[in-house]
């Protein structure tokens, strides 16, 4: 992909990540997948994406035993003509880790700003901010329309 390609696909992405509070995550534990509805937050443009989880839940069970992770993201309608304004459809792949304490609080402000509905639950003690360190992205427009981008070789 050319450059600028890859910075039209890159501002897609970043106009589908605004749009979409809410992503479904795919983690796998014992050989067993497991997709739960999360609201994330994108940081660091593209780069990385965050999100909350109470640490008793399966999710975070499979975030511990193995980091790799996809989110799925958009959904709102059908993707079908390729047009620009129909909606993308935009699959995240990455490594999720638990947020260490000195970058909690810049990551948890971030996402309560996205979300502020949810400051109680960032406020117990019982929830682990979770960065996912994307490494690519999938952006779909259409079934002829899927296009990959390595954020690991962006700029």
């Amino acid at each position: 992909m050319g450059n600028l390609d890859a910075r039209a696909t890159e501002r897609e992405i970043e106009r589908v990540l605004a749009a979409n509070p809410f992503a479904v995550l795919a983690t796998l534990s014992d050989r067993q997948p497991h997709a739960s509805l999360v609201a994330f937050t994108p940081v660091e443009g593209i780069r990385s994406l965050v999100f909350a989880t109470y640490r008793s839940t399966r999710k975070f069970r499979g975030l511990r035993s193995n980091g790799r992770v996809a989110l799925f993201i958009g959904g709102q309608g059908t993707a079908t003509s390729g047009d620009a304004s129909e909606p993308r459809l935009l699959t995240a792949h990455g490594l999720a880790l638990e947020v260490t304490s000195d970058k909690r609080a810049a990551l948890s402000a971030a996402h309560l700003q996205r979300h502020p509905d949810l400051a109680a639950f960032l406020a117990s003690p019982e929830a682990a901010m979770i960065r996912v360190q994307v490494t690519a992205y999938q952006l779909v427009g259409s079934i002829e329309d899927v296009r990959w981008l390595d954020v690991t070789a962006t700029g």
